[in-house]
């Protein structure tokens, strides 16, 4: 061995803008700076790794500093080219982020800074993985960066740009580097693989470039390192898939099909076969994830383009064909979210096999019975109350009837024609409920059309017998016990209808209270929910000549229970103050002693009426009882 292995990808590094491959609005861009002359200060190259940003930063400057340039095409022939081309320039200074990151190197940076250039054109500085600089050595670099000597140069990479600082962003010419397609890197690993007489085959070049995800120099490095195969034999994707661990498309095949026919027995003995050739678990479920992704693209796009995103062969696609046609594409996609989960859960565990076992069982139990049809029939059957009915899989989807809605009892309630009288009993409240629900179909009875249900239609009047009723539901309504306790008492209902609600109350302060007062929002707020709608015209007044007032006893249903909210005491001393005046009243009517007898008796029976109204109205308000 008389000279030293230089690696593939170092030594096929383009040296030159036309020899970088992809990237063609880049060598554009700074092939016509270089023609203008109109070279920038400072520079920022971004993207992915192995794209080619710290190769072209140096063709770059190589360019700018040949002895013939500035030119697009280096001689790279002459003594800067080749200290360049070597990695030990005088004027051309390469610095590595990550390993510099504190503001002393930035400040060493600045002192040199200040140098002419030693025996080039320009003074260039090339900072790689700039995003890895600490807050402070970026600000110290802000004002030279932003305004730096004559003739220097500053050229930033980065794969991580958002790191960056905003205020260093704004100061460079960003260029961002693409992905390298598949094609222009399996043309490019061709000719490398010619020069260095390497015997591979085209589909091996192409896996190769779909594991590098982009990247020109992972895919060389993965050249060279197969490169060692193929002395006799050429190398095939079965070689490279035993190097990098990856599982064969045949024995994937194998494995899916048994998940998608739910066969847990026939994939748990695949299983133990990929286990014991040596992969690893985490690597088997990435391999059966990525498999799914392209069973997915194949059910669902063409296959010249299946085959150009998933680098698989015409025979190949054909069988995923034929298997992507039993199966639905939503079952494929929860196929693959559930590898996704457990591929987390397998790297955090300690016992990877185990997890690795019952990933594969419930993948195989997942494609069971979830045919999207039979999902929509068992859906209609839980919303619409009937009996499960057998949908064939070859009916179209778009005949399939909608789940029709479930109604609400409440807003069934307030749609019926005539609403019987509450009873005071739990019971038959609980019985009119059940009786405005939807009734379950009976067994073999058909499912009910869509078009027994019209839309909901505006609350119809009541009259008659079930004003009352609806005095009740107002009465629930209202969430302030004190003040559904004075309605109770002391208001009755003359119209309660959609269109307008009439209210009498029995003396002037309580009609301020409900017109003007605190009392108004609630009533409103009440009446709105009643009839399901907004801004319900309500008037109230005191009783007139000619009130149509139902007479009977009202039954309030047991009211919704409110927010947890302490009450406001002004509320409560309000309501406080409203019975102390009845009582003050009747209190002056017992004292007069200068009436007769007989009126005296007269006013003691309304006292004693009063006495009664009052101790009903302050047993309600605070839930209490007569004691003797």
């Amino acid at each position: 061995m008389n000279e030293k292995y230089i690696p593939l990808y170092r030594k096929y590094r383009p040296q030159r803008l036309e020899e970088v491959v992809g990237q063609e609005h880049i060598k554009k861009a700074l092939a016509n700076a270089i023609e203008m002359n109109k070279i920038s200060h400072a520079y920022l190259f971004t993207g992915p790794r192995g794209t080619g940003k710290t190769s072209t930063a140096r063709i770059f400057a190589k360019s700018l500093n040949c002895v013939n340039g500035p030119t697009v095409n280096p001689c790279c022939e002459c003594e800067n080219c080749r200290d360049i081309t070597n990695s030990v320039p005088m004027d051309v200074i390469e610095i590595d982020a990550a390993s510099n990151r504190k503001v002393e190197d930035a400040q060493n940076i600045l002192e040199k800074v200040m140098y002419a250039p030693v025996n080039s054109r320009y003074k260039i500085y090339i900072i790689d993985e700039v995003h890895m600089l600490s807050t402070t050595a970026f600000n110290a670099l802000l004002k030279t960066l932003e305004e730096p000597p004559k003739n220097v140069i500053f050229i930033l990479a980065t794969t991580e740009v958002h790191k960056v600082l905003d205020t260093i962003k704004s100061r460079c010419q960003r260029f961002d580097f693409r992905r390298i397609t598949t094609d222009d890197i399996v043309k490019h690993l061709r000719y490398i693989s010619d020069c260095e007489k390497i015997n591979i085959t085209d589909d091996a070049l192409s896996t190769i470039a779909k594991n590098s995800a982009g990247g020109m120099r992972d895919s060389i490095a993965l050249l060279d390192q197969l490169s060692v195969l193929g002395t006799k034999d050429a190398i095939t994707t079965d070689d490279i898939n035993s190097l990098l661990g990856r599982i064969s498309f045949d024995v994937l095949h194998g494995l899916s099909d048994c998940i998608l026919a739910s066969d847990h027995a026939g994939a748990v003995e695949i299983l133990e076969k990929i286990y014991n050739s040596g992969n690893e678990p985490v690597q088997i479920l990435q391999n059966l994830l990525d498999y799914f992704k392209n069973l997915l693209v194949v059910k669902n796009c063409k296959q010249e383009i299946s085959i150009e995103i998933t680098q698989l062969n015409e025979l190949q696609i054909l069988d995923m064909s034929k298997q992507a046609e039993k199966v639905e594409t939503h079952q494929i996609i929860s196929l693959c979210d559930k590898c996704a989960s457990y591929i987390k859960d397998l790297k955090s565990t300690n016992n990877p096999r185990l997890w690795l076992e019952i990933a594969i069982i419930d993948l195989a139990n997942l494609a069971e019975n979830t045919k999207l049809d039979d999902l929509q029939s068992r859906l209609s059957v839980l919303e619409g109350g009937g009996v499960r009915t057998e949908v064939h899989h070859s009916v179209n989807r778009a005949e399939i009837p909608r789940p029709a809605p479930i109604s609400q009892p409440k807003e069934v309630y307030h749609q019926s024609e005539s609403v019987k009288e509450h009873s005071s009993s739990v019971r038959s409240e609980e019985k009119k409920t059940s009786d405005v629900l939807p009734k379950v179909a009976a067994k073999g009875e058909a499912l009910q059309d869509d078009s027994d249900f019209s839309p909901m239609p505006v609350a119809k009047a009541s009259s008659g017998g079930d004003i009352l009723s609806l005095w009740g539901e107002l009465l629930a309504n209202i969430q302030s016990a004190p003040t559904r306790a004075l309605l109770k008492q002391w208001a009755k209902p003359v119209k309660l209808e959609p269109d307008d609600v009439v209210i009498t109350v029995k003396n002037d302060m309580l009609l301020s209270q409900f017109v003007t007062g605190s009392k108004k929002a609630v009533l409103q707020k009440a009446v709105d929910g009643l009839f399901n709608q907004e801004n319900t015209n309500i008037t109230v007044r005191l009783p007139q000549a000619g009130d149509d007032i139902p007479q009977g006893n009202v039954t309030v249903p047991k009211p919704k229970p409110a927010p947890v909210v302490k009450p406001a005491e002004p509320d409560e001393n309000e309501n406080l103050e409203e019975v102390s005046a009845a009582v003050e009243v009747s209190d002056e009517e017992i004292e007069d002693g200068s009436e007769d007898a007989s009126e005296n008796s007269q006013r003691s029976h309304s006292f004693e009426d009063m006495h009664s109204d009052t101790v009903n109205m302050v047993m309600d308000l605070f839930d209490g009882k007569v004691i003797d």
